[in-house]
């Protein structure tokens, strides 16, 4: 009965890990469709969420994690495309029109269509993939690998703590994805310390967590 208990447990807090960590996007997502602006919203908190895990999906073909961390990649790699989407259907659209085959580094991840930011991540995705079937036997590749994983997800919160100092502002970033935010990133460190998860996910887990914290300081600061 105890093992029955036990395993439904690790099913639930399992499915937990998978599912939860897009569900702060669901009150950004929502509110930017009602309000038809993506003001106050970097969306260079998709960039690194994108990457991190394009990065983290292929230290798994090195060092196969658990499996519910590779399907917490995956399904975040789709909503952040389903966020992204939005962002580019609300920006306000200009008569030139930036594509990334343009390389221009000013207009980097500022792009016009929702198209040239699929055909840089498939070239990211592609470049990373190559290099990890050429050099997945190597311990120092791989590792090196995982640990830029983690350390570009737990800067994620690191382009908003960035735009909102700039603008000296939380106005339209919702305060409802920072608050799950960290209860995530609490329970997400909690689950890589009792799964014994390889370090580089605890360094990322604290790491988060700080900057959760950094961002509900700034929204006491700029609403006083």
């Amino acid at each position: 009965m105890d093992g029955t208990i036990g395993t439904a447990l690790s099913w639930m807090f399992s499915s937990f890990m998978v599912i939860g960590v897009v569900v702060p996007y669901v009150p950004q997502y929502m509110s930017m469709n009602q309000k038809k602006s993506m003001e106050g919203f970097s969306t260079k908190v998709c960039l690194v969420l994108l990457l991190a895990n394009i990065l983290r999906i292929a230290f798994w073909f090195g060092h196969p994690f658990e499996t519910p961390l590779l399907l917490q990649s995956i399904l975040t790699v789709n909503a952040m495309l389903g966020l992204m989407e939005l962002c580019v259907r609300l920006e306000p659209q200009s008569q030139i029109k930036h594509k990334f085959t343009d390389f221009d580094s000013d207009y980097f991840w500022k792009w016009s269509t929702f198209e040239d930011y699929i055909q840089f991540l498939a070239v990211f995705a592609c470049v990373v993939g190559v290099l990890t079937a050429m050099f997945r036997s190597s311990y120092v590749f791989v590792e090196g690998l995982g640990l830029a994983a983690l350390l570009t997800e737990a800067l994620l919160a690191a382009p908003q703590f960035w735009h909102n100092y700039q603008s000296k502002s939380t106005e339209g970033m919702s305060i409802s994805m920072v608050l799950l935010w960290l209860a995530g990133d609490v329970a997400k460190s909690a689950y890589f310390i009792v799964n014994r998860a390889p370090l580089q996910f605890w360094v990322c887990g604290f790491t988060q967590i700080g900057l959760d914290l950094a961002i509900l300081l700034q929204v006491a600061m700029y609403t006083r």
